[in-house]
């Protein structure tokens, strides 16, 4: 796994998006405790959440945890996994296509990339460097 620093891309819980999205370190407390990120999406800066406990902040907060953080995994790492993980060929990306998750498609500015979440007329791909949301099944 890479070393993570400030400017690296992470997976964090928005707490503004209420989603599971890219964000960008801004502030590190240790050489291995994120502080804070900024959401990739929406913009908002906020305390780094562990996107693996986002579910379980209601129960974390009745009881005392003194497990430690799961594995934080970067932008790149999931990418790779996820692209070695696949057998699907490479669709070209255009906004009239309809994809499916676990679809790769191959955009022109961000790469080839693999559709993570649908969610009607939109796609969360997984880039290299980063997580975007798409616009996808819109007739031109």
């Amino acid at each position: 796994m890479s070393q993570l620093t400030v400017g690296k891309d992470v997976l964090s819980y928005c707490t503004k998006c209420k989603l599971n999205l890219g964000h960008t370190i801004v502030a590190m407390k240790d050489s291995k405790t994120i502080a804070k990120v900024k959401c990739n999406t929406c913009g908002a800066l906020h305390a780094f959440k562990d996107p693996s406990t986002a579910s379980k902040v209601s129960k974390a907060r009745s009881r005392k945890s003194s497990h430690t953080p799961s594995k934080i995994v970067s932008v790149s790492d999931l990418w790779m996994e996820k692209m070695s993980s696949t057998k699907n060929k490479s669709l070209p990306y255009a906004m009239d296509h309809k994809f499916t998750e676990g679809d790769i498609i191959d955009h022109s500015k961000f790469g080839p990339g693999i559709v993570e979440k649908v969610v009607d007329d939109k796609i969360e791909v997984i880039f290299r460097h980063e997580i975007k949301t798409l616009i996808h099944n819109k007739s031109l």
